[in-house]
């Protein structure tokens, strides 16, 4: 199974829409907890759902059990917390909704997990793909930077 992310900040919309649609993306796994924000400019949620559709024929679907919570985020970035804790909390938080199972009709071939961070590294997402890797068989990913 061929995976992507993609965060979108640092990105026009047209190199974030081509970028996805020369990829093969079918489908958009908006991983972020908060999708609604003014802030997020092209990627709002109910914005984000009708330009994949009508740009690049993407399906679009909320994924909220594959985002860390509020409180986990805050601690990260509000108070500077470090990442490992960050990351091992969340892979804790994972294996106690079992998104091996729950997420599996969600995030099928060709889907692209979506969030805000420009780049994988410090980026739950990436985390999000890890653990995946490590709980189903031939799962490739690329991070569409």
């Amino acid at each position: 199974m061929k995976l992507f992310t993609i965060g979108f900040t640092q990105k026009s919309a047209e190199y974030f829409f081509e970028t996805l649609r020369t990829a093969g993306v079918e489908r958009v796994v908006d991983v972020r907890l908060n999708n609604a924000s003014q802030l997020a400019g092209f990627s709002k949620k109910s914005d984000l759902q009708y330009f994949l559709r009508v740009i690049a024929g993407i399906d679009y679907v909320h994924a909220p059990a594959l985002a860390p919570t509020q409180e986990m985020l805050d601690a990260y970035k509000k108070r500077k917390g470090a990442w490992p804790a960050y990351e091992q909390e969340f892979i804790d938080l994972m294996q106690s909704r079992q998104v091996e199972s729950s997420c599996r009709e969600i995030v099928a071939e060709g889907s692209c997990l979506l969030c805000s961070e420009h780049l994988p590294d410090h980026c739950h997402r990436r985390v999000v793909t890890d653990y995946l890797q490590r709980h189903w068989q031939d799962v490739s990913v690329e991070h569409l930077v």
